[in-house]
């Protein structure tokens, strides 16, 4: 391919048929096709079918191409950022020649996985560290021990087929998830033509959702109460702002003093800490969405205050819910340990023993409650106060709406119990 850095060669080589249409589309001023993207390295140019071609240059000076277009630009820019790092890290090869040693002997899936695990880029990112985490766990204990030393080719629909129907219904949260995985790396293969077909093997309806195992039921306002009540004291405030507020655990146990805004009465919620092999990591909220202001309930700032005052650490940097070691509270600690569920001979339940978050959970009559539960009910409670759907995202932090539909759908039964009681009004009577 030639490699052209003038406009007036383009004129000049279109008319020898080396290159593009021969009705010239340059720009006079930058020398850039129409449809072209400028990058500060690469090009992408739109086509008319509506795909992506992506171009770069390589490091001896000649222009390169993908072995195909692609559907969605990210997926163009993404291949982009795959041979620069190849390039930076010296390892490149012309693509011609990967293709060409690809087709004389087939990278095994398990090979391609760790690849593709290594340099997977989204939305211009690399995978967060838990997210990786738990793609590497997938990969190890589900996909590689029945794929990884198949070669790509060899992965087929019948195969795939045949692999899913023997997971059985055991577990369909891990099933639906290694299939996701399994559909993604295989569509990748499938972009960079690492599998000399142009259909990704893995096409079952449905296979990559499930129905949630956990139903979640939202607290009434008396058993939020109650399960705050039976908290031990430095982790009240926790409890109150991932109902009231809608806070991930991990937003929560990163809060430092200098996020709290007592005089605008808002919470900056701007990283967030998880765990990932053992390793605890801070970095920025799950999504770009996460980073946000989020007012505090005002009945709420006096308890802010004194849990400042008497549970916090000092400093701006002081964490708001420290452990006891001084750094971030692991959720372990905060769940404490399970009671035993003893039935008396009157026939009433007792739990006797337990601390924290399970003891608590079974006193306010929810011994199956997650911590992350709290976060839906305050979303529901934001939802029954009539926030629209973009608030709700905004509080919330969600990217996409698809979540925050979940919390006005419940809101919806709060809406029937309204309707109810101003009929009882109309009657005359109390509802």
């Amino acid at each position: 391919m030639v490699t052209v850095s003038h406009p007036e060669d383009l004129h000049k080589w279109a008319k020898l048929g080396m290159i593009g249409p021969s009705k010239s589309t340059v720009s006079q001023r930058t020398g850039v096709r129409m449809g072209q993207t400028r990058r500060a390295w690469g090009k992408l140019v739109k086509l008319p079918s509506g795909n992506w071609r992506a171009t770069y240059i390589g490091p001896e000076g000649v222009t390169y191409a993908a072995g195909a277009t692609f559907s969605a630009k990210s997926d163009a820019e993404v291949w982009l950022g795959q041979e620069k790092r190849l390039i930076d890290g010296d390892e490149w090869t012309p693509p011609a020649e990967r293709r060409a040693r690809r087709r004389g002997k087939a990278m095994t899936f398990g090979e391609y996985a760790d690849q593709w695990l290594a340099g997977r880029i989204v939305k211009g990112q690399p995978l967060k560290p838990r997210t990786r985490a738990h793609y590497r766990r997938i990969l190890d204990n589900v996909l590689i021990p029945t794929f990884g030393k198949l070669p790509l080719p060899a992965i087929t629909a019948e195969s795939v087929a045949e692999w899913y129907a023997g997971r059985g219904n055991d577990t369909p949260t891990l099933t639906a998830h290694a299939y996701s995985l399994l559909r993604t790396i295989m569509a990748s293969a499938v972009e960079d033509s690492s599998i000399p077909v142009r259909v990704n093997p893995c096409h079952i309806r449905g296979a990559g959702s499930t129905r949630r195992a956990h139903q979640v039921k939202p607290l009434t306002l008396d058993e939020l109460a109650d399960l705050v009540e039976a908290m031990p004291d430095k982790y009240q405030l926790l409890i109150l702002l991932a109902a009231w507020c809608a806070l991930r655990f991990g937003e929560l146990a990163e809060l430092r003093r200098k996020d709290i805004d007592l005089t605008n009465g808002r919470i900056k919620v701007r990283r967030g800490v998880v765990r990932a092999d053992g390793e605890v990591i801070v970095g920025t909220p799950k999504s770009d969405a996460g980073a946000r202001d989020v007012a505090i309930p005002p009945h709420l700032l006096p308890l802010v205050k004194a849990h400042l005052a008497e549970h916090a650490q000092p400093g701006r940097a002081g964490l708001l819910f420290p452990a006891a070691h001084g750094g971030q509270l692991a959720p372990s600690t905060l769940y404490g340990k399970n009671p035993t569920r003893v039935k008396l001979p009157d026939g009433v339940i007792e739990w006797r023993g337990g601390t924290n978050f399970y003891k608590a959970r079974a006193i306010a009559g929810h011994p199956g409650l997650h911590f992350h539960d709290l976060r839906h009910t305050g979303a529901v409670l934001a939802a029954q106060t009539g926030a629209t759907l973009a608030e709700l995202m905004g509080r919330l932090g969600h990217s996409t709406p698809a979540a925050a539909l979940r919390y006005q759908h419940a809101a919806a039964d709060r809406d029937k119990a309204i309707a109810a009681a101003l009929s009882a009004l109309a009657n005359g009577r109390e509802a």
